[in-house]
């Protein structure tokens, strides 16, 4: 028996659909005219063809900042999927303090984050912060506004504290979906706690721990606000990534070709890689 599809709901969604896609599309169109023009003001545009494009490939400050962007999205992933599972792992699953662990894991996901950035800007100064004056007290000689390590440290440990809790939602949103008949079938077997997390948990956990990777390595690749709030790109260009080097050059050098067309790379490199990703993490959820 062949099953029929009622698409009426298409119907309904399509209204929202046509708006995203048209003030998607707009946009893009205009980063797509800006990439091949150039102007001198005035609404007086010259074609450029690729011109921009090569000179962003071939340019040594590009992949300077994609490689800082590739590092520091590589240590956020390192750091923060092993912790959230950790802790989703040690939350209550009954009782009273299940609703006050939620609550406080979703606290840091409701702060906005130009304030998250002016937070830990103001938590981490030496002369009026918690963190700076004890980390000073304590003899360490800590100073992100000068120190490249310290700021990097301050970018990472801020965000680290901002996005952990997502991680952590998810994780633990995959753990309570696991049957109690699972648990009480590896008690009678005798399995260990290990092998309980490897053979049980872990692999229920497989498809929310896609999602967990993909959105953190896409927010953390895109990450703008904070860093620009805490550092402005600094000391010097050590934790200027792409997006803050895109705005550098649109808004601080009015370069809108070239910055137009870092745009279309950028933006091109994010799919890629996330399709990379979604790839191979599929693939061996496949494989289980």
């Amino acid at each position: 028996m062949e099953r029929t599809w009622n698409n009426k709901a298409w119907f309904m969604v399509l209204p929202v659909l046509l708006l995203v896609a048209f003030s998607a599309i707009i946009p893009l169109m205009t980063v797509v005219n800006y990439s091949v023009q150039d102007t001198f003001g005035n609404n007086v545009f010259f074609w450029a063809g690729s011109e921009w494009f090569e000179e962003i490939l071939h340019s040594d400050r590009f992949w300077e900042a994609m490689a800082r962007n590739l590092a520091f999205s590589a240590i956020i992933l390192i750091i923060e999927i092993p912790l959230g599972i950790f802790i989703a792992l040690n939350m209550p699953k009954k009782g009273w303090g299940v609703p006050v662990c939620l609550v406080l894991m979703a606290l840091p996901l409701l702060i906005p984050w130009n304030v998250v950035g002016t937070i830990w800007q103001v938590f981490g100064r030496v002369d009026i912060g918690l963190l700076g004056y004890t980390l000073r007290a304590l003899g360490f000689d800590y100073n992100y506004v000068n120190d490249p390590f310290d700021a990097w440290i301050t970018v990472i440990v801020m965000d680290v504290w901002h996005w952990t809790s997502l991680v952590v939602l998810l994780c633990y949103a995959g753990l309570v979906s696991i049957p109690d008949a699972y648990y009480q079938a590896a008690k009678i077997d005798g399995a260990s706690r290990w092998a309980i997390f490897r053979y049980i948990q872990l692999p229920k956990m497989n498809r929310v721990l896609l999602i967990a990777v993909l959105l953190r390595f896409m927010d953390s690749f895109m990450i703008y606000t904070e860093p620009f709030v805490v550092t402005g790109g600094g000391p010097g260009n050590t934790t200027t990534f792409l997006s803050i080097d895109l705005v550098k050059l649109a808004i601080g050098e009015f370069n809108l070709g070239e910055a137009a067309a870092m745009s279309i790379v950028y933006f091109l490199i994010i799919m890629l890689l996330s399709w990379v990703f979604y790839t191979v993490m599929t693939a061996y959820d496949a494989e289980q």
